[in-house]
């Protein structure tokens, strides 16, 4: 279900049950007729654009439903328009009555929904289910950024830098968890860990780095380490190994077309990514 919807007679019962403990519903009284209703109505579409996760924005067009909002208006004793009635877990837990800035409305919002960083850890786990692995670092970073001191925080970022191939920071996080918190969840991501680092020690990039040793001057064998460090999930030397060919030659191949399309796999925040192209502009300005 969306987390904008319109309320009809026919789905009132699904979207008013639809709140939970982690969950809030927003039912919105609303008369086009109203000035406050119209601009109160884009404060709530940008909430339901930042807490898309955990709060749904259920609008009650008082002129075009008319019976059922006499109905509701009667249960809430409504006075007002716009009214913003707060449901969780299939109560009514705060009434806005009139209209209120987005300040105002964030401050009801932070009082009945978990913690900031929680609210990511949810966006981030939603966005990993769907294969958003971009989505599900960004968010898991933020939620890391709030509050590094949380064990279930740093365990689903720690899951996520597995899954992207950046297992340095995984061992990192992995090793920030008490002892006592050493759960099969825990159990589980050190096994993946230990899997994904077996993964990276290629021969064939031994190989490679053995014969770029010899030739430290063939900017096509570095090429060829620079791709085969990519396979192996060495993202961050396979640009090392690219911007050696680049400091010799900007034009060599298509280096520096790999080399930007490694920086567009990385997630958005990324250090790494960040550091790179820094190095670049270095030597195109």
């Amino acid at each position: 279900m969306e987390n904008k919807i319109t309320l009809t007679p026919e789905n009132i019962q699904q979207v008013l049950s639809s709140s939970s403990a982690d969950h809030l519903v927003l039912l919105s009284f609303y008369s086009a007729q109203h000035p406050d209703c119209i601009a109160q109505a884009a404060i709530l579409d940008e909430l339901a654009a930042q807490y898309s996760s955990c709060i749904t924005i259920a609008t009650l067009d008082c002129d075009l439903q008319q019976a059922l909002a006499g109905q509701l208006a009667q249960q809430v004793g409504l006075q007002a328009l716009p009214t913003v009635v707060v449901l969780k877990a299939g109560s009514p837990v705060d009434v806005l009555a009139g209209a209120k800035t987005k300040e105002e409305i964030t401050k009801v919002l932070t009082e009945h929904l978990p913690s900031p960083e929680l609210i990511l850890l949810d966006q981030a786990k939603q966005a990993l289910t769907s294969g958003d692995l971009n989505g599900a670092y960004s968010h898991a970073k933020q939620a890391y950024d709030i509050a590094k001191g949380n064990p279930r925080v740093n365990l689903v970022f720690a899951d996520i830098c597995i899954q992207i191939q950046k297992t340095d920071d995984a061992a990192a996080l992995l090793a920030t968890i008490p002892e006592d918190q050493h759960d099969a969840y825990y159990h589980n991501l050190q096994a993946k860990l230990v899997q994904a680092q077996e993964a990276q020690e290629s021969p064939e990039v031994k190989k490679l780095m053995q014969a770029v040793e010899q030739n430290p001057d063939d900017l096509s064998l570095l090429c060829e380490l620079a791709q085969a460090q990519v396979d192996a999930g060495q993202k961050e030397e396979a640009l090392a190994s690219l911007f050696k060919v680049l400091s010799k030659d900007l034009s060599f191949g298509e280096a520096k077309k790999g080399f930007l399309d490694i920086i567009a796999s990385l997630p958005d925040g990324d250090a790494v990514a960040a550091t790179f192209r820094r190095k670049l502009y270095s030597l195109l300005y």
